[in-house]
């Protein structure tokens, strides 16, 4: 069956071009120069694929995306685009482009593209119809939940799984970001290529710039051969950088040319390396903030910022929160093997109205805590473990999320004598995490400096 392909251009030379060199093509094609024309006949009629040039007037190429977008979020776009418009081919990416080609392009390379994005729209729609249900699609991402909050990041994994595009993650410590990189990387059509994680926030400048671009032999004391970097290992794969607004505005420039131009020059050598990178980075902080304050490179996030996935905190995932647990309990009675059995009623209720300030990793930390120290099948909350049954505990006077949580961490605080490793330790949070949480709650702020010193 012919495939019908939509090619809007205001130049009428362009249309005339396609049309002879698909010739051969079983392409049923439709060429137009007046996109709300276009659109028109795209919403009236099928359409199995629409290319469309940027710079159109009337309307431009990315105001009939947005348009189709609206009612058909299937059908794939290719988007054209000039040389000096890469900012604008990013944002037809983030509105739903399936891919971009830059002018002045070559024919062929245009129709050989088309092949391509027809074949894989024929492998979604397959997909699609033999698409299992939330439980079984959780059990797919590797996460745990089918929360709205969670099935909206499933959806978006699935959209992008064939598109090679750049990823940022945002959330609190905690709330599982890795775990959504490790979900892009394995459903995606490169997932058999390599998968490659590296914590910017525990790394030096000078370690960072060799372990992402690699160095030649003698390029510094103790260089004694030549290394790979692991922007290179990861060539026709994914990259993720954890902590990404860690990083110095010298490194960030140097990530930004890395990212934009796909090409590395190891430390010490001249020579440019070719690499075919997806990044996925993530932050647990505002980089919008971070760029106001003139802290993170507006032209790096930019870049980086095709597609943002928002991890929502646990407060916020109620839904998923039984699930959680009892996955843990599973996880550690297992590897204690201990007869567990699970919470009692009282308990669940307790966790139920807990805020989780330390999100998914602390919830995991308290089920283990309470399963190593177990006396019985049935767990009951250990006060000691997770605030307390007075005034000061999770269950006092019905107070809102944060003031729970300011009195468990305070508790703590107090508990640990004001070391911030062993509280953080114990809230299963980083210690950045709990020193930014202070520095919002200025009136303990000083206690806490006197305490740590």
């Amino acid at each position: 069956m012919s495939k019908h392909v939509h090619f809007i251009d205001d130049d009428p030379a362009a249309g005339d071009l396609f049309r002879r060199f698909a010739s051969d093509k079983d392409y049923d094609i439709h060429i137009f120069k007046d996109p709300v024309e276009a659109l028109q006949d795209i919403r009236n009629n099928h359409s199995d694929l629409v290319i469309t040039d940027l710079s159109m007037p009337g309307m431009s190429g990315l105001d009939l995306l947005d348009a189709i977008r609206q009612t058909d979020l299937e059908v794939p776009v290719i988007m054209i685009t000039g040389f000096s418009t890469e900012d604008n081919a990013i944002k037809a990416l983030r509105l739903g482009a399936t891919d971009f080609i830059k002018k002045p392009y070559d024919a062929d390379e245009l129709i050989n593209q088309v092949d391509r994005v027809l074949i894989k729209s024929e492998v979604r729609k397959t997909e699609k119809l033999n698409r299992p249900g939330i439980k079984d699609r959780q059990d797919q991402f590797g996460m745990i939940g089918h929360s709205n909050a969670l099935s909206k990041i499933y959806e978006i994994i699935d959209k992008i799984s064939d598109i090679r595009c750049n990823v940022i993650i945002e959330g609190e410590s905690g709330t599982g970001k890795e775990l959504v990189a490790h979900a892009l990387h394995n459903h995606s059509v490169f997932a058999d290529q390599a998968f490659i994680v590296i914590d910017c926030g525990s790394l030096t400048d000078t370690l960072l710039e060799s372990e992402l671009f690699g160095h030649e032999k003698g390029a510094f004391t103790g260089a004694t051969h030549t290394k790979q970097g692991l922007l290179e290992v990861a060539s026709g794969g994914t990259i993720f950088l954890d902590e990404i607004c860690n990083i110095s505005d010298s490194m960030q420039m140097k990530l930004m040319r890395a990212v934009q131009a796909q090409t590395i020059t190891r430390v010490g050598g001249i020579t440019p390396i070719d690499i075919d990178v997806r990044f996925v980075v993530a932050t647990n902080r505002n980089i919008e903030e971070m760029i106001s304050a003139g802290q993170f490179r507006h032209d790096l996030y930019h870049r980086l910022n095709v597609v943002k996935i928002t991890m929502p905190p646990l407060r916020e995932r109620e839904a998923d929160l039984q699930l959680l647990i009892e996955h843990f309990v599973v996880e550690f009675k297992t590897r204690y093997q201990r007869d567990i059995q699970g919470f009692d009623a009282a308990s669940m209720e307790k966790l139920k109205n807990y805020s989780w300030p330390g999100n998914i990793r602390e919830l995991r930390n308290m089920v283990e805590r309470h399963i190593a120290l177990a006396d019985g099948p049935v767990l009951s909350i250990d006060q000691n473990l997770i605030g307390s049954g007075t005034g000061e505990g999770i269950d006092a006077d019905s107070p809102t999320l944060d003031t729970l949580e300011k009195r468990y961490i305070i508790k703590m605080l107090d508990k640990c004598n004001g070391n911030k490793e062993q509280t953080a330790s114990l809230l299963g949070i980083n210690k950045s995490t709990l020193w930014r949480k202070l520095q919002s709650w200025q009136k303990f702020k000083k206690t806490f400096d006197e305490n740590d010193s």
